[in-house]
């Protein structure tokens, strides 16, 4: 993705502190994430990476440090971050439209919520239903506009939960762990999907699967309390066990975007570059 000169970093952290009551989560954590980059954030569980993510979004405030997002105050910003949390924030069973569920993302657009219970969320203009529309196009999920939510796979649900990120039109999307709960040759084709928003979006993603995204991010942001940033051809097995604090074994796999070296044992983190 090629940007100006003078764009603003899309996130510019410095500094940060965080603790809920007396637990330390953060320290000292610093980081710059230039426009159109695509960042990975990777560390073991209570690492402080969902903290991490709820300071970005302006849900959380830093007990000491300096958050910027897109040039502002994370809640100022917020209106233009798309957000695919890592775990659905909705009943599945609920009675509601795949379109409808992407239609949600155009909130703060001039949309809002109609009267009519038994019926569509709206009112709807003409423009919203065509950005839902081509959200979902671009995500490859058209076909399942019309499908209840609770009908859809995970991989289909993940593609739709992306939509409804788009939808919004934003400068900066940010994902939790989006294939955590998909097979991995869904798993190539959401990443290969990312790598084609990265044209024109800047992404951060949080991951447990450091061999896999190396193959798609320009840098790996490693979260232990403090964080440590390592360009993808750096990543070792000595990292590895430095962030997740105990051994990790190395055994071979293959997906389909290409082979790594998984690094099992506890952690399920992973170590090595796919060609």
């Amino acid at each position: 993705m090629s940007t100006g000169s003078a764009a603003p970093p899309a996130i510019d952290i410095a500094g940060v502190h965080f603790a809920y009551g007396e637990v330390p989560v953060l320290e000292d954590v610093s980081l710059t994430v230039a426009a159109g980059e695509f960042l990975g954030i990777v560390g073991p569980n209570a690492g402080g990476k969902s903290t991490l993510l709820k300071l970005i979004l302006g849900l959380l405030k830093p007990s000491a440090g300096r958050i910027r997002v897109l040039g502002e105050p994370p809640r100022r910003a917020r209106r233009h971050i798309g957000y695919v949390p890592q775990y659905p924030g909705f009943a599945r069973d609920f009675p509601i439209s795949v379109e409808d569920v992407v239609l949600m993302g155009r909130f703060g657009l001039g949309a809002g919520l109609g009267s009519g219970l038994g019926g569509r969320l709206g009112p709807w203009t003409r423009n919203d239903r065509a950005a839902a529309a081509a959200a979902l196009d671009e995500v490859e999920a058209l076909d399942l506009r019309r499908r209840q939510i609770g009908t859809l796979s995970g991989g289909q649900l993940q593609r739709v939960l992306l939509a409804r990120a788009l939808v919004g039109e934003p400068n900066l999307l940010i994902l939790d762990e989006p294939t955590a709960n998909i097979d991995q040759r869904l798993e190539g084709e959401i990443f290969e999907l990312l790598a084609q928003l990265n044209r024109r979006l800047t992404i951060v993603v949080v991951s447990h699967d450091i061999a896999f995204i190396s193959a798609y991010v320009s840098r790996v942001a490693c979260l232990n309390r403090t964080l440590v940033c390592h360009a993808t051809d750096s990543i070792n097995g000595r990292i590895i066990e430095d962030l997740y604090g105990e051994h990790v074994r190395r055994i071979q796999h293959a997906h389909g975007h290409g082979h790594g070296d998984r690094a099992a044992g506890g952690a399920h983190a992973e170590v090595g570059r796919h060609g």
